[in-house]
């Protein structure tokens, strides 16, 4: 029997104690457990922590010497991948525990596979995150549909180094929309697929720091960036929850599995 392949999980981090300890449990319960964990710490407080407080992980700390932002960080951690495939993963979402499995089965007939998620709100109690609420995001893989609005989350999805060997590394003039921009990549030259699970939890922030809050200003030139680099047209800046009741992107949503029970998942600083 051939040895398992060895997946290589990139988290990038900054001063996310609570969450990152969260996401450390989530892959301490994946069913499948041959994983290299590489955790970019973009020059942020030590997360040496993380090692003792799962000591089962192999875990590998990689820390910046200046911070250079998140997608600088992705690219240093792509220089630490030993595995045969490459897993992408926010320090704030977390992996359900079939999630590595599924995809690592949906991955044999293409190149990229990324599954859909459940977004979840959440208030902080106690060294945890209580959920405060949650929808589907699920829909339909439709490339032309995807260069007008992206519905690929890059948290958990997992793909072929091959895709970074002929790509290079995440684009760091996409400060925003890194993962758009890498998705219009893949699709050109590799096989993409969706994956009909929602195994991935994706973290919502209501102080307003996150990507989907609506800091339209900041950026609709990262936007115009993307737009001319894949000649996308004029985008629209709208707050993401308005753009998802648009009629074309409501005709894309799709079926899938839920998995989530709505819990959940403590780490053990809670302990």
């Amino acid at each position: 029997m051939s040895e398992q392949p060895l997946v290589s999980v990139i988290i990038p981090t900054y001063n996310r104690r609570i969450e990152l300890a969260e996401l450390a449990e989530s892959l301490y319960r994946q069913t499948y457990k041959h994983l290299q964990i590489i955790i970019v710490n973009d020059c942020g407080p030590s997360v040496d922590f993380i090692c003792d407080l799962y000591p089962e992980l192999h875990i590998e700390i990689v820390n910046m010497p200046t911070n250079q932002k998140h997608v600088a960080a992705r690219n240093r951690g792509l220089q630490e991948v030993r595995g045969d495939y490459i897993m992408l993963c926010d320090d704030d979402d977390l992996l359900l525990p079939m999630h590595t499995e599924r995809m690592l089965a949906e991955i044999q007939d293409c190149d990229l596979v990324y599954p859909d998620v459940e977004i979840f709100n959440y208030a902080f109690e106690n060294n945890a995150r209580i959920i405060t609420n949650r929808f589907l995001f699920a829909y339909k893989f439709d490339i032309p549909a995807m260069r007008r609005f992206s519905t690929f989350f890059s948290s958990g999805c997992l793909f072929r180094p091959a895709l970074i060997k002929a790509l290079g590394g995440f684009d760091e003039e996409m400060f925003h929309y890194w993962d758009w921009d890498f998705f219009l990549r893949a699709v050109q030259d590799f096989r993409v697929k969706r994956a009909p699970i929602a195994s991935v939890l994706y973290a919502f922030a209501q102080d307003g720091q996150s990507n989907m809050s609506g800091q339209h200003d900041n950026m609709r030139p990262f936007l115009d960036l993307l737009s001319a680099k894949h000649g996308l047209g004029e985008l629209p800046t709208k707050n993401f929850f308005l753009l998802l009741e648009e009629p074309e992107v409501k005709a894309r949503q799709a079926q899938t599995e839920i998995v989530w029970d709505g819990q959940p998942i403590r780490s053990r600083l809670t302990v």
